[in-house]
Formats: structure tokens, sequence, C-alpha cells
């Protein structure tokens, strides 16, 4: 909803009471307060209008008297209903008991915290909770750093969430856990969860979203960055969402890292090999700096450890103005006195100007610690359309990068591949040519990548469904285009390769 700047967070409902949070959650289930109910009563437009903060569409849709339009007023909304009302709907002795409600006047009672409906991937019905007011990630003008008020879910949350991989795993570190989503989604497949945010206001919300949500509690720990985890510790996944906004000091908690530049993605980063076990991913969202004189992919390529694999994806560029502008803006700076809000400006450019930064990347980094001798790191620019959740597609990226580097070209040749589903050829040249100016695969799943491939390529991928291996297969193409099979065989591998790399091609 709207922002709370200027404002102490309220007190927060007690952790130590699961009791009051399960009899809560069990209302807000039979009320239908679940992202489902939320759509059927307010509508898409509606519905869509709160993501962004806007909450008028729902306030008209809520005007009526049902237990479910109540309970949107009452949590998502932030309005005082009538107590004589909520206990037709909710145990209030409990909850105000509990602290998630408290009296107002003698005939309200008002929430003490948002309470958000999220879907899980399987259909669970989880709640997210956050500081009043700020139940969509990044809403504008939101707490100062010494208020340290707690967001819910953004874009960069659910973004990180669709991205992990999601295999059953023993031991999974959330750092910088906000209001717990990643942590929540964690617990799905992870025996044991550790969680840590230097906020300890974070830490109880998060405690709040597990319990509200039904989830396993997680071990929560106050600290920053790799801190509060103990030398001698390793996990299977470590996940964050950290404060990576490169701005000139520290304002703002939730998104404000307080190093220099781009230092707290980098040292997030480069710290996670050592604590990862073989085979462990890390997966991180994160900002970085485009410096003069330096390629971003060299810059990019430096952060990551040894023995680590790694899958690093630009996802968006803005010159240092454009980024200003955003961050500003979500502070809400631009509704200030104007010489302060051009102050504010000048200071970020300055800081900018100072490190030779000319433009901000956007995007995302995994991780995998390998036991190969010779790890491989992809750096690319990919701002184009995908389809979430992407952790498959994430983990079968690094699954090919283990066959190739185990097989040389021979090995290759002599294996079998298949075309994953949904990819499609493409013919792109002059009308009434007869032959095409070149030929695209494309993705319609994961990636949605697209890549020109030639003649033999594309026929290639085109009769691969696992019966025959890739050298069979190019024989066969030699002898129908009247080419050499030896040297066919000589320059195919390359292609074959990439084909494999960007998973057009899965072997068998």
């Amino acid at each position: 909803m709207g922002g709370v700047s200027n404002a102490t967070p309220s007190p927060l409902p007690a952790a130590d009471r699961p009791e009051a949070a399960a009899r809560l959650r069990e209302a807000l289930l039979a009320a239908s307060f679940t992202a489902d109910g939320l759509l059927d009563l307010l509508g898409a437009p509606a519905y869509a209008a709160l993501a962004r903060s806007e909450t008028v569409p729902a306030l008209r849709a809520t005007r009526g008297d049902s237990p479910l339009e109540l309970l949107v007023r009452l949590f998502l909304l932030q309005q005082p209903v009538p107590h004589a009302r909520v206990t037709e709907v909710l145990p209030v002795d409990a909850c105000v008991d509990g602290g998630w409600l408290a009296r107002v006047g003698t005939a309200d009672v008002a929430a003490t915290v948002d309470v958000r409906p999220y879907g899980g991937p399987d259909g669970e019905d989880w709640f997210i909770v956050s500081d009043l007011g700020c139940a969509v990630g990044g809403a504008g003008g939101i707490g100062s750093r010494d208020e340290g008020v707690v967001l819910g879910v953004g874009g960069a949350s659910t973004t990180l969430a669709g991205i992990t991989v999601r295999t059953p795993v023993e031991a999974a570190l959330d750092l910088g856990t906000g209001s717990g989503i990643q942590a929540l989604h964690a617990a799905r497949h992870a025996t044991r969860v550790t969680a840590t945010d230097l906020n300890p206001r974070a830490l109880h919300i998060t405690a709040l979203t597990l319990a509200l949500s039904g989830a396993p509690a997680a071990d929560l720990r106050e600290g920053s960055l790799y801190g509060p985890v103990r030398d001698d510790e390793t996990f299977d996944l470590i996940v964050s969402n950290p404060p990576f906004v490169i701005s000139p000091g520290a304002r703002l908690t939730y998104r404000d890292g307080g190093m220099g530049g781009d230092d707290l993605c980098r040292s997030l980063v480069q710290g996670a090999g050592e604590r990862l076990r073989e085979g462990g991913f890390a997966q991180f969202l994160a900002n970085w700096q485009h410096v003069e004189g330096e390629e971003w992919q060299d810059r990019l390529r430096s952060w990551v450890p040894r023995g680590c694999d790694a899958w690093i994806v630009q996802r968006e560029v803005q010159d240092v103005t454009q980024y200003a502008e955003l961050w500003l803006r979500d502070a809400g700076d631009h509704r200030d006195d104007p010489a302060e809000y051009r102050a504010r400006y000048d200071a970020w450019l300055d800081e900018f100007e100072a490190r030779k930064v000319r433009a901000v990347g956007f995007g995302w980094i995994t991780l995998r610690r390998t036991g190969s001798a010779e790890p491989v790191i992809t750096v690319e620019e990919w701002p184009h359309p995908v389809e979430q959740p992407l952790g498959e597609t994430i983990r079968a990226h690094f699954d090919r990068l283990d066959h190739l580097r185990a097989h040389d070209d021979a090995a290759l040749l002599a294996g079998h591949f298949r075309l994953v589903a949904e990819v499609v050829q493409e013919q792109v040249g002059l009308p009434g040519a007869e032959d095409p100016e070149h030929v695209v695969l494309r993705q319609h799943r994961g990636m949605r990548r697209a890549t020109k491939v030639d003649t033999v390529g594309a026929g290639f991928a085109g009769v691969c469904d696992g019966s025959l291996s890739a050298g069979r297969i190019l024989d066969a193409i030699a002898q129908l285009v009247g080419e050499d099979p030896v040297l066919l065989r000589d320059r195919t591998p390359a292609q074959i390769r990439l084909l494999v790399e960007q998973g057009f091609l899965e072997p068998v």
C-alpha cells in the first residue's frame, strides 16, 4: 500500500505464540483469504493494482460485508473494522492477545501487521507478513535506516524464488531474509533452513511468516553477510536478495547495502564458495557497476570464487541518471523539497563520477560448487522475456556443462541427443528466395533462447530423437549434401556443443 515514512513501526505480534498463529491461519483459510480467493473477489485489475501499491480499486471492490471483504480491508488495506463483526470471522481475543490485532477506540480493531496471501509453487496457501503499508517490496518512501521497517513481496523476491534450484537438500541458507519469502520456499525442500538478517525486526517477521504459513521454524540469526555463519558450516543451497542498490550512503536498510559501489554484492558472491558443499548452489540477485575502461563481464568473472562454475545473466542496464532517478523515486524523494531532491540527485551522480561508473547492470548470479579442475564461467546478457519458474532450467544448464566437460569431440560424436520440447525452426530471407539467408532455432520454454544455425546444424537438430549417434547423423547429412563426412565430423562438434550448452539439445 502507501508509504509510511517518518513513522515508527508498530509493535509486532508475538513470535513465540504458535497457537495464535495457527488459529489465525485456520480462520483466514476458512474465509478464503488466499491468493485465489483474492483474485476471485477483487478481479484481475484490482488484484494487479494491489501489487503496484494502489489500493483504490481494492477499496471499491470491498464495500460489502462478507468475511473475505472484511479481512481484505483489515489486513491488506489497513482499515479499522468493527469488533463485533470481526468476532464472527476471527478468534479476536486470541489475535489481540497474540498481537496480530489491536483495539481501536471502543468499537473497532485494526491489524498490527500487513498479511498478504501468497500462493506456493504447488498450490500451497501461504501468508507473507510485513510492516503496515509495506506489503509490496520497493513501495516509495518507506522508512529510514533507523526505523528498519520490513517490506513484503516485490518483483525481486519473486524473481529469486523463481530462479532458485529446487532439489531436496539437507541445509539451506537465506542471507538477508527480510520478510522470509526465500526461507519459506526453502522449507519445502530443505531439511534445515537458516535465515539471517542484520535487522532483528526482519527475523521476527520471518518467524511470523513461517508460522502463519504453516511451515517449519527456521534457525534465525542476526548479523551481516556471512557473519552469523560458523566457520565449519556449509550448505547445499545459499540464496540472497540482498540490499543491492548502489547508492551514496545507506539511508534505507531494506535496499542500501552500506558498502561502497557494488562491494556488497561482490562480497556475497566471493564468500559463497567456501560455504557451499560439493554440488551445492548459491543464487543471488545483484547490481554491478559498468566502469570506464573495464568490460563488465570481466568484472563479474573476477567475483566468482575458486572451485565454482558460474552462470551470470545480465537482465537490464541503466545509465547512471536513469538509475539514480529510479531509486530516488523509490525512496519518495521526488515528493520532497525540490532543492533537497536536486542535492540528493547530485550526490548520486558525484558518487558515480568518482568511481568512473557509466551504467549499472542488474541480473542473476548462480554458482555451483564443482570438483572439476576447470570450472566454467558463463557471463551473458539476456534482456528478453523468460518463462518462470527457471529453477529446473538452471539446474539442467549445469548438468549439461558436466556432460560437455566430460566428453571430448570423439565422445560427443559417439553420443546420442534429443531435441528438447517446443523448439521451432524459423527461416529468414527474402520472399521467393530459393534458400534462406539464415536459419534460427527458437525455444518456447525456459530461457526462450534463439540461435542462428547453418543448414547442417538445423538438419542435425531436426533429426535428433535419441535413436542415432551424433556421428551417424552427420554421416547421413554428408551423404545428402555431398560433403566429405570426415570434414563434416571435424567442423560440427563446436556447433553441437553450443546447442547443448544453450539447451536446444539434451544428452540421452
